[in-house]
């Protein structure tokens, strides 16, 4: 069943891609999304219930909202850091304790937090994520556990888990 739902969405997405309904684009389509499904269908998502879920493509809205909201604070951050006279920087690795168990979500939240300025994820051990950050604020690992990845974690365990 979810091979069938990684060729159609695919087969849309290629749609969505190329904006023609030739023949020649609708074969091409079809084989590219049946070449994805046999070279990708074993990373696929094995409960495709979730992908009919309307909640969590309203969650997944509302987190790109907060995303982009993050992304334009950590900019002006970073800018500000950068373009300071004393460059006010204390960078460091903190470990975050994970509350997400799929490893995609861990992945979505790893990849959110590198894409924000002034940090980046470096390694998932077990149930921790270390990331690097451009000025630790605090060593309560509770108070910059939910700066780093408060903002995305819970938006991303409505999504995936």
């Amino acid at each position: 069943m979810y091979r069938v739902a990684l060729f159609i969405i695919s087969f849309i997405f290629w749609m969505l891609l190329t904006w023609t309904y030739e023949p020649v684009s609708i074969i091409t389509g079809i084989a590219t999304a049946a070449l994805t499904t046999l070279l990708f269908g074993g990373y696929f998502f094995r409960n495709v219930y979730k992908l009919i879920q309307p909640r969590r493509y309203f969650w997944f809205m509302v987190y790109l909202f907060v995303f982009i909201w993050e992304c334009i604070k950590a900019n002006f951050d970073v800018a500000y850091r950068v373009l300071h006279p004393q460059m006010p920087i204390k960078p460091g690795i903190v470990k975050v304790p994970l509350r997400l168990r799929s490893p995609f979500a861990r992945t979505m939240l790893a990849n959110s937090i590198t894409m924000t300025p002034g940090t980046i994820s470096v390694d998932i051990v077990g149930d921790d994520l270390y990331v690097h950050w451009i000025y630790i604020a605090s060593t309560d690992p509770a108070e910059y556990s939910g700066k780093i990845s408060g903002r995305f974690e819970n938006y991303i365990y409505k999504i995936f888990e």
